[in-house]
């Protein structure tokens, strides 16, 4: 195949699956009217039209999507095959993009990198913070990490974190014009901070289990975020109650900052894992980096 249309192809994958060109130039380090002239070029050497434009959006025509279908794993087969050279090199390379909630983010990534990344310079990493279950396959993540309960069967699941425990918390202030609540139910009647997820399509819905008993409360208050950073903030300031990993709370328990109320109905579920697809073919800086983030306890 000749460079050049290599090339065009490269750049016709990069619009068709960012949806913009603006995105797209970025990505690929060039300049948008650079990249228009290439993928206009290669509607007209195919003779067919690839990409619908209109002012505020891209998107594949009929016979793009076909493109992407065809193409699309191949040159990602290229792709990787070439990273995985970096194997004949002294050092590993290469940037590994994973996406992950906030709280895994800051739990469990964070730390590990810290000591990783000083070991292997040539290693890059890049982590977006998304609440969404991701397909990180259509969205091209090399990983990404859930809750061991989400985690799909056709993926490699690796563990990544303990076991993990919820907790429903309030502050003295609050409780202190407030009776605390002895049920899930008994929820209803307080102010808790509410957290909106993108996958859910609204309200996180509480979570509960006693005695093979699951509940799930939908509570209700007058904050709703979508970070755990600011429900911390206001749980502390004594506006309202707030349903936290245990991990996160444990200081403000332990100095009295926060109290705890129904710990005998958040048991202990499975911790965080990374995941990726089965037929990744992984590299030497990708496999290092899992090795360093896997769960040893």
């Amino acid at each position: 195949m000749p460079r050049d249309n290599l090339n065009e192809l490269t750049a016709f994958l990069a619009v068709a699956r960012e949806r913009s060109f603006t995105k797209a130039a970025a990505k690929l380090g060039v300049s948008q009217s650079a990249l228009s002239h290439t993928l206009r070029a290669l509607e007209e050497r195919l003779g067919v039209r690839l990409l619908t434009r209109t002012t505020r959006s891209v998107s594949p025509t009929e016979a793009g999507e076909r493109l992407v279908r065809t193409i699309g794993p191949r040159l990602d087969e290229i792709e990787t095959e070439l990273a995985a050279l970096s194997e004949l090199r002294e050092k590993p390379a290469g940037t590994i993009r994973i996406t992950a909630g906030e709280h895994s983010a800051d739990a469990i990534l964070w730390p590990a990198l810290e000591r990783f990344l000083p070991d292997y310079p040539d290693i890059r990493v890049e982590i977006i913070v998304d609440y969404s279950l991701t397909d990180i396959v259509a969205e091209r993540y090399d990983a990404g990490v859930r809750l061991g309960e989400q985690v799909a069967r056709d993926m490699i699941a690796v563990r990544i974190g303990p076991d993990m425990r919820m907790a429903v918390v309030g502050s003295p202030a609050y409780f202190a014009t407030r009776p605390k609540p002895r049920t899930p139910q008994d929820l209803t009647d307080h102010n808790c901070i509410n957290l909106r997820l993108p996958t859910y399509g609204g309200l996180y819905a509480w979570e509960f289990e006693k005695a093979g008993r699951e509940l799930k409360v939908r509570v209700e208050g007058q904050l709703v975020f979508n970070t755990g950073a600011l429900r911390m903030n206001a749980v502390l300031a004594g506006l309202g109650l707030a349903y936290l990993p245990e991990e996160q709370v444990t200081a403000h328990l332990a100095d009295g900052r926060l109290l705890r109320v129904l710990a005998d109905w958040c048991p202990p579920f499975p911790g965080y894992h990374l995941y990726y697809p089965s037929r990744r073919q992984a590299t030497p800086a990708f496999s290092l980096l899992v090795d360093a983030l896997r769960h040893r306890g």
